[in-house]
């Protein structure tokens, strides 16, 4: 790439401010988004009286800014329309039909195949009514919504609404002189959205079991969205660990001397230089952000964390994985075609200004892209799994920032480049380490779709023993008794390869236990759950009593004991961290085995139930298939939570014996939670 020289500091500064009110845009638009909406439409209720027979009732509705209300009778199969229930109607007749004060905008929506139609801002449906006896008039419904923006929409939700003889005029010319054109305000009583009873019956003949406690759990104050904030936080690390690995390959490391060298060398003003490898920064943190924003808009969070646990993609992302390790350990090289990076090339030469500097930094994603493609592709797999409309996003910016820093940090202090160690053969056996550990990764996404599906081909002892070998040929690898046809001579085992092959030789005796059973709590979010292994001489480990909601809280009506629902899945990283680091403390051992019946339910169980049972819920007929249908909707309609590991305490009826418990590897915590329940069972 050749030197792009700026006009002036004044185009420069044009061009930052521009570009740095996009990045505040994307910033907010993804923390408002994220950003849990309480009422995003806020209703007025009022009678329209003239003092004549004939009124109407007017249903005004406000959206927030960004948010719309759909329009009534929508085709089916779509979002749930807006409509009015008018259950007691007396002294009174209903004529015709709710009339909306604005036309809705009308668009096609691909996600649903047909056109919907809403209304943004503020609109008013009127519905007419005749008085017919001022007596024992009155006039009872509710009317039921739903709310959406561009990211996100609500749940349906209802609103109650009344009337009576007391809030209508009944001498018509004295009221319509007087008080011509007011209207009699009603108290609006939003209600949950009851659950369908007769779909409930095909799941349970305890229909009490599957009954809603939603408003009982909020009378606890359950912080249910504390284990969504872990996953931001735990996916940006991630993305910063990736980034930072990222930097050591040998697509990436070589770029940062000779581009920032590039960078100070094109401006005399050595400021202006810093400056723009700042640009440069963050135009790659822009980049890889959008990209980010991108791929979920395109799938959506709901379609990423279904494929997280689907079958299919995690053998396909597993083999890629597996690729990828062969191309790191030189069998092959994977480059992206060389046109690609020539034509961002000469358009870096041929624009200026903040353009030519953006050109560049899209040229190093993709010169980059083969050894940052698999550092990519599984971060975005856990960011799916989170279950977090911006998880991928949040990764990114998190990878994009620890692969910008140095391009900064070096433009910064430029002496600092001379102690940079040169390119060479180290680079080598950093890509060919990358390749180990692609490889025990890619039996992790294997592992996921082996329980997910029951196949039970890759049980804990048989992940291990592959484990074992892995880490042990890297160690083996990392003192020079394996060598690859592309490495350098190694003449001597410097300090640095000596220490990490010390660590790879330990891990990989650490894991040997494991054979026999031991927990191996440091690699518990990856391996198989204990129960998966046919040799376990290890004792100590939690085991549920049922993986059945009904028959467990039969035999703990029985034993007279409290309930322990644990919410988990197959795939679920957390859950394998609470179970080896949290149930296995005696304390929490003792009261879970003892003082109460504890019921685990995947929610990623693919065992198909005998007959499909469909589902009326939130407006829309769900179709609940496999195992993990039923238990996932359970979740859903009864406690309103979706996240695992998802802990709540229940009476013999059912009833939350206090708030739920989320992912927190605090042991006194959770003792706390333990007890608490005890004592409100006991009252």
């Amino acid at each position: 790439m050749r030197a792009i020289k700026l006009r002036s500091c004044f185009e420069f500064y044009k061009y930052m401010r521009q570009f740095t009110h996009i990045i505040t845009f994307l910033s907010i638009f993804t923390l408002t988004a994220q950003a849990r909406i309480f009422e995003s439409v806020k209703w007025n209720i009022n009678l329209e009286d003239t003092g004549r027979p004939d009124k109407a009732i007017i249903f005004t509705a406000t959206c927030l800014p960004g948010w719309h209300l759909y329009d009534m009778n929508l085709p089916e199969g779509g979002p749930v329309s807006t409509s009015f229930t008018f259950e007691t109607v007396v002294g009174a007749e209903i004529t015709g039909n709710p009339t909306p004060s604005v036309e809705p905008v009308s668009v096609y929506d691909e996600q649903f195949g047909m056109e919907l139609r809403w209304f943004g801002g503020t609109v008013s449906f009127r519905q007419p009514f005749k008085v017919t006896d001022t007596k024992t008039f009155k006039i009872e419904g509710e009317l039921e919504y739903m709310a959406c923006n561009d990211e996100t929409c609500t749940p349906p939700e209802r609103v109650e609404f009344s009337f009576d003889g007391k809030q209508i005029k009944t001498d018509s010319l004295a009221a319509e002189e007087e008080t011509a054109g007011e209207t009699a305000p009603v108290e609006l009583r939003p209600t949950v959205l009851a659950t369908n009873v007769e779909a409930v019956s095909e799941l349970s003949d305890n229909r009490t079991l599957w009954e809603p406690v939603i408003d009982e759990m909020k009378a606890y104050g359950d912080p249910t969205v504390s284990a969504t904030d872990t996953s931001w936080i735990f996916i940006f690390l991630a993305g910063f660990l990736g980034g930072l690995i990222a930097l050591l390959t040998p697509c990436v490391w070589p770029m940062i001397p000779m581009t920032v060298s590039f960078f100070l060398k094109r401006a005399k003003d050595r400021t202006k230089a810093i400056r723009d490898a700042l640009t440069y920064g963050v135009s790659i943190i822009a980049i890889y952000l959008v990209m980010g924003l991108l791929i979920t808009g395109i799938f959506g969070a709901s379609a990423l964390n279904d494929l997280s646990t689907n079958a299919v993609f995690n053998i396909l992302f597993c083999l890629l994985l597996v690729v990828f390790a062969i191309s790191f350990f030189g069998a092959f090289e994977m480059v992206l075609p060389s046109s690609w990076t020539n034509k961002l090339d000469e358009k870096a030469d041929s624009t200026t200004g903040l353009l030519s500097i953006f050109f560049m930094a899209f040229t190093l994603v993709l010169v980059s892209f083969s050894c940052t493609g698999p550092i990519i592709g599984t971060l975005l797999v856990q960011a799916a799994s989170m279950g977090s409309l911006f998880g991928p996003a949040i990764g990114m910016f998190g990878f994009a920032l620890a692969l910008a820093i140095p391009f900064s940090f070096f433009a910064i202090f430029p002496n600092m480049l001379r102690n940079m160690p040169k390119s060479g053969g180290w680079l080598n056996a950093v890509k060919v380490v990358l390749g180990f550990l692609e490889l025990a990764l890619a039996l992790k996404f294997l592992s996921v779709a082996d329980l997910a599906y029951g196949w039970r081909i890759l049980d804990r002892e048989v992940f291990l023993v592959l484990w074992i070998v892995i880490f042990a040929m890297l160690g083996f690898y990392l003192i020079g008794k394996i060598r690859f046809s592309h490495d350098s001579d190694l003449k001597f085992v410097s300090v640095p390869r000596l220490f990490m092959a010390i660590v790879s030789f330990a891990f990989a005796i650490y894991m040997i236990p494991g054979l026999w059973g031991a927990p191996l709590k440091a690699i518990s979010a990856f391996a198989p759950p204990l129960y998966t292994q046919d040799f376990n001489l290890y004792d100590n480990e939690v085991h549920a009593y049922s993986d059945d909601y009904e028959s467990g809280m039969a035999y703990a009506k029985r034993m007279n004991k409290p309930v322990m629902i644990d919410f988990s899945g197959y795939g679920c990283v957390n859950c394998r961290k609470m179970e080896n680091a949290v149930w296995t403390d005696p304390k929490v051992k003792q009261i879970l085995e003892n003082d109460y019946v504890l019921i685990t339910l995947f929610v990623d169980d693919k065992t198909r139930l005998p007959e499909t049972i469909e589902m009326e819920e939130h407006g829309r007929v769900r179709k609940l298939k496999t195992v993990g249908d039923k238990w996932s909707y359970l979740q859903r309609s009864k406690f309103g939570a979706n996240a695992q590991p998802f802990y709540v305490l229940l009476d013999n009826e059912g009833k939350p014996l206090g708030p739920s418990y989320a992912y927190d590897e605090n042991i006194s915590e959770y003792i706390r939670f333990l007890q608490e329940g005890l004592k409100q069972y006991k009252r």
